[in-house]
C-alpha cells in the first residue's frame, strides 16, 4: 500500500477493473427482486457541469446502495440527443447536427465514466439513432389510429429566434424556454397529441404518486387546472344568435358589465370591421402581460337581469379553453378589473365579505344590509377586484346566498331555464408536437392529393432523416430542402405524394425512454412486448427511483405519465404510473446565484477531479446539502472532503500490517472500555448511515455519521497500541464498516483500502453491514444524588461521559432542581460510578 494518496491512480485502477469485470451489467433474474433506479439523461452539450455530477452521485449512492442489499439493480444512462443546439452549430459551424452530437456524447461518456458512476453501458439509449426515433414513430402511429394524434389549424406560441414552435409548457413568462426570446402567436396547422382525453386519469393518478414531492404534485394538478363550471348563453342583441360563456364562478354573473370573445372565435371576424387592429390582437393571442381589446360595436343581453353589455374581443382569452368567450366581472377578477380600467367600462360589485354582512340562517341565506348593495359609486373606488368567496348582493333571487350555496343554486337555475349546462374544463391544452426543425424525428406521414393524409407503413419505419440539407437559420422546416426525402410514393394508390416536413417536439423522445432501457442496446421491440406474460418492461417497470430537476415538472414528468397510459392502452403495460418516486434534488448555487456561464460563476468538475478527484468531488456534493436543498459551492467544503479521504487513508496505511492480520473474532465481553466503546460506536454508525439513505436520503447526515466514526477510530488508535488481538479486531471491525458505509458515497478509495486490508475485491460485491441492536444501546451506571450528604434522589448516566456533563444532569433533575432552586451552590463533587454531592447554602 501506497503511503501518500493518489485519487488519480486509484480512480483510473478500479474503474479499468469494473469495466473488466462487467462489474454492472444487468440481466434479467425473477428469483431477485428489482430496483430499477434512474436519473433524467443529459442532453450531450459536450461538457458536464455542478449540476450533473450532483445528479448522477446521488443515483449512483442509490444503486450502489440497493446492490449491496441484494437488489438486482438497473442502473442505465442514455442521451436526449435531439434539439436545437446542434442545429444552430450546424449553422455557425458547418458541421452536420449528427456529428457534433456523437462527438458530444463520446466526451461526456469519457467525463461520466472519470466520476466512477455504476452504469450499465449495455443499456444505453441515444434518442437520435434511427433504431430509437423509429418508435417514437411508432407510437405516433398507433395514436394516429386511435385517434390521439390529430392535425388542425391552430394559433400555436412561435419563437422567431427558434423559428419553431412552442408548447404552451415551453413557453416561460412569455418567453421561450430555451433561448429567452419574446414568443408570438401565430397560426399554422400543426399536429398534435391528444393528451387531454387522459386529463382526468392524470388529475386523479396525482393522489397515487405517494413518493413524489408535494410541490410537483400540486404543480401538476395546477397545470391540468380541473374546474368545474356552467356554459351560459349570452343572446347577442339584434341578432338571432348566442355567444356561449364558460364560467366557473356564476355566483358573479349579475356583475358581468361585459363580455369578451377570443380573437380566433368564430364569430370574430363576422363582428370586427378594423381587421388591422384585429390581426394586431391575433399577433399577441394568449399574450397574458398586456390586456389589449378591440370593441366590436355589438352587444350581448346578460340572461340573469336582461342587461345590454358591450362585447369586445380580447387577447386574454383563449379559444382553446371553455368555449372561447367569457363574462368579464371586473369587480371580482383582478384580470377583467384592470381590463374595465383601461377602456373605462364599468364595475359593480355583487359578491361582500362575511364582515359586512349581518345574521345567518342555516339555509346559508343571510340579511343584507342596505348599505351593502348597489353599484360602485365613483367617489368610493376599488383599488382592486375582491376574488374571494362571500355573500351575495344585487343578484336578484339569489341575494344574501354564500358564494357555494349560489353557485349550485344558479347552476340549477340555468339549466332549469334551458340557458346553460353544468360542465367541466381543464386548463391544460392537446400537446402541439409539430416543430419546424431538422435534428428531431421525423412525423411519419404522407399526403396524397387523391387520397389524403396517410399514415407511413410500419414496414417503412424508421422514416429516416436526410443528408442532404442545408442549414440557413432562416424559418421553416430544413427538411423541405431535401427534395428526396419530401417526394415519396403514396403507400395506397402508387401516384405521387410528399412526406410530412415537421418533426416531433423532443419531449417525445424523453416521454418513454424508460421504457427502453429495458431492452439492450439495439434489441429494443416493443411489438414483442405487447401482452407478453415473460416481457422484459413488466420485470424492471415501473421506475423505483427517479431523480432530477423540479424544472421538469410539468413537461417531460406530465408527458411520460401520459405516455405511460397510452402504453398501458396498447397492451404494452399494466400499470398507469412510470416512476414511483421521485426525488428533485436542488441546484449549486455560487455567489448566491445558480451556476451558469453567463453569470461567470461556474466551476469545472473535470479540473477538480484532476485536483482532488472524483471521490472527493462526489463525497462533498453529497454532504454540503440535503439532495433536495440547494447546495451552496464551497471551496473550503472541497478542502475539507479531501483531507477527511486523507486521513482514512492514512489510518488504514499506519494500521495496515497490524489488521490485516488480526485473526481474532470480537467478543464484546472480552473487550477492554476504549475497544468496546469503538464497537459501540460502530454498530451506532452503521445504523445512522443505513437509517439516513432508507429516510428520504439523507447523505448528508449519513457522512457526518461516518466523519465522527473515523474521528472515534482516531481517538483509539491514538490513545492505544491496538497491540492486544480483541483490540486489533476491533479496530479492523470498523474501519471495515467505514469502507462498507462509504462506498456508494466514495466507491474508489473504499475499493482501494478494503484491498489493502487483505479482502478479496471487489467491496460492491460484499453485503451491506447488520448492526446488533444490543451493542448499539448505550451502558449506564445509577448515581446517587446528595444534597450537603443526605440522599434525595438517583440517577442513570452513560458510561464515559464528563463530569461536567453529570453535573449539568444532576442539576436538571426536578427534585433537585426544587431544592436548591432558592439556594447558594458552593460546589459540586463528583465520586465516578459511585455519587454527586451538591453542597448549598442559605
Amino acid at each position: 500500500m501506497e503511503e501518500r494518496y493518489d485519487p488519480q491512480r486509484v480512480e483510473l485502477k478500479w474503474q479499468r477493473y469494473w469495466a473488466e469485470k462487467g462489474l454492472y451489467k444487468t440481466e434479467l433474474d425473477p428469483s431477485r427482486k428489482k430496483f430499477y433506479c434512474l436519473e433524467m439523461f443529459p442532453y450531450p452539450s459536450g461538457e458536464i457541469h455542478m449540476g450533473h455530477i450532483r445528479n448522477y452521485a446521488i443515483g449512483d449512492v442509490i444503486a450502489r446502495y440497493k446492490r449491496m442489499r441484494g437488489y438486482n439493480v438497473l442502473h442505465p444512462m442514455g442521451w436526449d440527443a435531439f434539439g436545437l443546439p446542434a442545429e444552430n452549430a450546424a449553422i455557425k459551424h458547418g458541421v452536420h447536427p449528427a456529428e457534433w452530437t456523437y462527438r458530444n456524447i463520446d466526451y461526456m461518456k469519457s467525463q461520466l465514466n472519470r466520476m466512477g458512476l455504476s452504469y450499465d453501458w449495455e443499456r444505453e439509449v441515444t434518442t437520435c439513432n434511427p433504431e430509437y426515433y423509429r418508435w417514437n414513430q411508432w407510437f405516433f402511429l398507433k395514436m394516429f389510429e386511435r385517434g390521439l394524434a390529430y392535425r388542425k389549424y391552430s394559433f400555436v406560441n412561435w419563437c422567431p429566434s427558434c423559428a419553431t414552435v412552442l408548447a404552451n409548457e415551453q413557453v416561460i413568462d412569455t418567453r421561450c424556454w430555451r433561448c429567452e426570446s419574446i414568443v408570438v402567436r401565430k397560426e399554422l396547422e400543426q399536429w398534435f397529441l391528444k393528451i387531454t382525453d387522459y386529463a382526468e386519469g392524470l388529475l386523479k393518478g396525482c393522489d397515487e404518486l405517494g413518493g413524489w414531492p408535494e410541490k410537483v404534485i400540486t404543480m401538476q394538478k395546477n397545470w391540468i387546472g380541473r374546474s368545474t363550471g356552467v356554459e351560459v348563453d349570452f343572446r347577442i342583441d339584434g341578432m338571432d344568435e348566442n355567444i356561449r360563456i364558460f364560467t366557473t364562478r356564476q355566483d358573479t354573473l349579475f356583475g358581468a358589465t361585459f363580455v369578451c370573445v377570443a380573437p380566433t372565435h368564430p364569430l370574430t371576424e363576422r363582428f370586427v370591421s378594423d381587421k388591422k387592429n384585429l390581426e394586431n390582437l391575433k399577433a399577441r393571442y394568449g399574450r397574458m402581460d398586456e390586456k389589449l381589446g378591440l370593441f366590436t360595436g355589438f352587444y350581448a343581453i346578460n340572461p340573469m337581469n336582461d342587461e345590454r353589455i358591450p362585447i369586445y374581443v380580447a387577447n386574454f382569452v383563449l379559444m382553446e379553453y371553455g368555449t372561447g368567450a367569457i363574462m368579464s366581472v371586473p369587480a371580482h377578477d383582478q384580470r377583467d378589473f384592470e381590463f374595465a380600467q383601461k377602456y373605462g367600462l364599468p364595475i359593480r360589485v355583487v359578491i361582500i365579505q362575511d364582515s359586512r354582512i349581518q345574521g345567518f340562517k342555516d339555509s346559508g341565506e343571510y340579511m343584507i344590509p342596505h348599505s351593502a348593495t348597489g353599484s360602485l359609486e365613483p367617489s368610493n373606488p376599488l383599488e382592486g377586484a375582491y376574488e374571494g368567496e362571500g355573500i351575495l348582493v344585487d343578484s336578484g333571487q339569489f341575494s344574501g346566498l354564500r358564494s357555494d350555496i349560489a353557485r349550485e343554486r344558479i347552476a340549477q337555475f340555468i339549466e332549469h331555464k334551458g340557458i346553460g349546462i353544468s360542465v367541466t374544463n381543464y386548463k391544460f391544452r392537446d400537446w402541439g408536437v409539430s416543430r419546424q426543425r431538422y435534428w428531431g424525428t421525423p412525423i411519419p406521414i404522407i399526403y396524397c392529393e387523391r387520397c389524403g393524409i396517410l399514415p407511413v407503413p410500419e414496414r417503412d419505419l424508421p422514416v429516416i432523416l436526410p443528408e442532404d440539407v442545408k442549414f440557413t437559420g432562416k424559418g421553416g422546416s430544413p427538411l423541405l430542402e431535401s427534395e428526396k426525402f419530401i417526394n415519396t410514393e403514396c403507400p395506397v394508390c402508387g401516384g405521387k405524394a410528399r412526406r410530412e416536413a415537421d418533426t416531433m417536439d423532443t419531449f417525445v423522445d424523453s416521454s418513454w425512454y424508460f421504457i427502453s432501457y429495458c431492452f439492450k442496446k439495439g434489441d429494443i421491440d416493443l411489438k414483442s412486448e405487447i401482452r407478453n406474460p415473460k416481457s422484459e418492461i413488466k420485470y424492471w417497470m415501473p421506475v423505483d427511483q427517479y431523480i432530477g430537476g423540479i424544472e421538469h415538472a410539468v413537461m417531460h414528468l406530465l408527458y411520460s405519465r401520459f405516455f405511460t397510459r397510452v402504453m398501458r392502452d396498447l397492451g404494452l403495460i399494466d400499470f398507469s404510473e412510470p416512476f414511483q418516486n421521485l426525488l428533485t434534488q436542488g441546484m449549486v448555487i455560487k455567489d448566491g446565484a445558480k451556476m451558469s456561464k453567463s453569470r461567470g460563476n461556474i466551476v469545472d468538475p473535470i479540473q477538480l477531479i484532476e485536483k482532488y478527484g472524483a471521490d472527493t468531488l462526489r463525497l462533498f456534493s453529497l454532504f454540503a446539502a440535503p439532495p433536495e436543498r440547494d447546495l451552496e459551492w464551497s471551496d473550503k467544503g472541497i478542502e475539507g472532503a479531501y483531507r477527511f479521504l486523507k486521513r482514512l487513508w492514512g489510518i488504514v496505511y499506519k494500521n495496515n500490517f497490524e489488521i490485516r492480520n488480526s485473526k481474532f473474532e470480537i467478543n464484546a465481553l472480552n473487550l477492554q472500555p476504549p475497544a468496546l466503546s469503538l464497537l459501540r460506536k460502530t454498530h451506532r454508525t452503521v445504523k445512522r448511515v443505513t437509517t439516513d439513505i432508507e429516510r428520504e436520503y439523507h447523505f448528508n447526515t449519513a457522512v457526518a455519521g461516518l466523519m465522527e466514526l473515523v474521528n472515534e477510530i482516531a481517538s483509539f488508535e491514538s490513545k492505544t497500541s491496538a497491540s492486544g488481538g480483541e483490540d486489533r479486531a476491533a479496530l479492523r471491525f470498523a474501519i471495515e464498516r467505514v469502507l462498507l458505509l462509504l462506498s456508494p458515497f466514495a466507491p474508489h478509495i473504499a475499493e482501494e483500502l478494503w484491498e489493502a486490508l487483505g479482502n478479496k475485491p471487489s467491496i460492491f460485491e460484499e453485503r451491506w453491514p447488520d448492526w446488533d441492536e444490543e451493542v448499539t444501546k448505550e451502558e449506564r451506571v445509577e448515581l446517587v444524588i446528595q444534597v450537603n450528604g443526605k440522599l434525595r434522589s438517583r440517577l442513570l448516566i452513560p458510561v464515559g461521559i464528563s463530569d461536567d456533563e453529570i453535573k449539568e444532569m444532576a442539576l436538571q433533575e426536578q427534585r433537585i432542581k426544587d431544592i436548591v432552586s432558592s439556594k447558594t451552590i458552593k460546589k459540586v463533587i463528583v465520586v465516578k460510578g459511585k455519587l454527586i454531592n451538591i453542597v448549598i447554602g442559605d
